[in-house]
């Protein structure tokens, strides 16, 4: 498990722009569960999430168009329970970090996994997203 001092500014890095930031499995469950469109980003420690997956997450909920209802995030590394209930609701795809699921109506409709996020630009990842939210939100 990373230590608090090292986890806490990635952390704040999404709950600063409006992400829920569950830290138990019941968390978990009730914001999935929920009504209407979520998005869940699992953050991570690694560079693709500081550097792609946290800027590209938050750009895609800026301006005009299309977004998800509710914005949640979990800990890969931190908040260990709280992940590994998220991981249940991501079926078939495998355990990744960072990764960014969007529910509607508590179904899965769209994943990006750790492979769609290296190497690509944190707004090709908003781009990504925006797309998704106009087909799914």
């Amino acid at each position: 498990m990373y230590p608090p001092n090292l986890v806490m500014p990635m952390k704040a890095e999404l709950v600063n722009a409006g992400f829920d930031d569950l830290s138990t499995p019941e968390q978990v469950q009730a914001t999935i569960k929920s009504s209407g469109t979520v998005l869940v980003v699992v953050n991570s420690v690694c560079g693709c999430a500081a550097g792609a997956a946290r800027p590209g997450v938050k750009m895609s909920v800026l301006g005009e168009g299309k977004k998800p209802e509710k914005l949640a995030t979990v800990f890969a590394g931190f908040d260990s329970e709280a992940v590994a209930e998220a991981r249940k609701f991501f079926a078939p795809y495998p355990s990744s970090s960072p990764a960014i699921a969007l529910f509607k109506d508590g179904k899965l409709v769209h994943f990006v996994e750790r492979h769609h996020i290296e190497g690509r630009s944190a707004e090709m990842i908003a781009e990504h997203l925006k797309q998704a939210y106009t087909e799914f939100c």
